[in-house]
């Protein structure tokens, strides 16, 4: 049995997932064709960069999108994620973020915060999940992934509606953290199917500590949406400052993982690092070990 197990000791972002999938053996030229097939044009651009971070070689990935990055953002989701936006990218990422984005979480979206880049407040465009399920639908991406995309933006879509006392139908993305959270989420899926495991499993997560910025205020981390998402999950707060887990990173890993705990016993063949803008004391990466139950029958 093929196992793949996330190793959550730095938190996880959208962008983080989709590093440590390329370099656990994702394909970056078929992921980038594949990401093409949503037909947002110029929407964003895809960065895939190898980066040393604490002396481990890792694969960084950015999204860029017109309005956000300026690369003097960072992206990184990252924890601090200054509200990853949620984005997801790197938060450490990566954007879901990733952390670190300067976003403004407001959730509703995940790398949609709200962003208030430089201090200068976007107009947004906002996207409904049914605006993001249109867009994944209509687009030329194999059904398993459409599927496995449409179920992360649920699990994100019903952590918003119970935080903001809402519906699934009347949650909104700001059109930026959308493009940012639509690419995370089928990038993810993407690799996920690339490397096609029979049982993806999941660490405890480390949610970073200390406060985020988001749209509505200052909150205490895990953000309000991050908390809802890995309810019944463990985790904890363990090294690094700010958001290390973004609301896109714990979608991924609570729609995608049957089991969250130790790694199993297992025949590791192949380990990848996706890796955090941030520069942290601790490794800012996300790990990801593949390879085959090694149990004794």
């Amino acid at each position: 049995m093929k196992i793949l197990y996330f190793d959550c000791f730095s938190g996880i972002s959208g962008d983080m997932t989709m590093g440590a999938l390329l370099d656990a053996g994702g394909d970056a030229e078929a992921l980038v064709r594949d990401l093409a097939k949503l037909n947002l044009g110029d929407a964003f651009h895809l960065h895939i960069r190898k980066a040393l971070k604490n002396g481990v070689m890792c694969t960084h990935v950015d999204v860029a999108t017109d309005h956000v990055h300026d690369h003097d953002h960072e992206h990184d989701h990252d924890h601090e994620h200054d509200h990853d936006h949620e984005h997801d990218h790197g938060h450490n990422h990566e954007h879901d973020h990733g952390h670190e984005h300067d976003h403004e979480h407001d959730h509703a979206h995940e790398h949609d915060h709200a962003h208030e880049h430089d201090g200068h407040a976007h107009s947004h465009v906002h996207r409904g999940l049914a605006d993001v399920t249109k867009v994944i639908d209509e687009s030329g991406l194999n059904e398993e992934v459409k599927a496995t995309a449409k179920r992360i933006f649920t699990t994100l879509a019903q952590a918003e509606a119970k935080m903001h006392g809402t519906t699934v139908d009347e949650v909104h993305f700001h059109e930026v953290g959308a493009i940012d959270a639509i690419v995370d989420v089928v990038g993810a899926s993407i690799l996920i199917h690339q490397l096609s495991p029979d049982a993806i499993l999941c660490s405890k997560v480390n949610v970073g500590s200390g406060y985020v910025q988001c749209a509505h205020g200052l909150f205490p981390v895990p953000a309000p949406a991050v908390a809802e998402i890995l309810r019944g999950e463990p985790y904890f707060m363990g090294p690094g400052r700010g958001e290390l887990c973004t609301p896109t990173g714990a979608a991924i890993v609570k729609t995608l993982c049957s089991e969250f705990g130790r790694m199993p016993v297992m025949e590791v063949e192949r380990i990848g690092y996706g890796a955090g803008v941030r520069e942290m004391e601790t490794l800012n990466a996300l790990r990801v070990f593949v390879g085959h139950d090694a149990k004794k029958a």
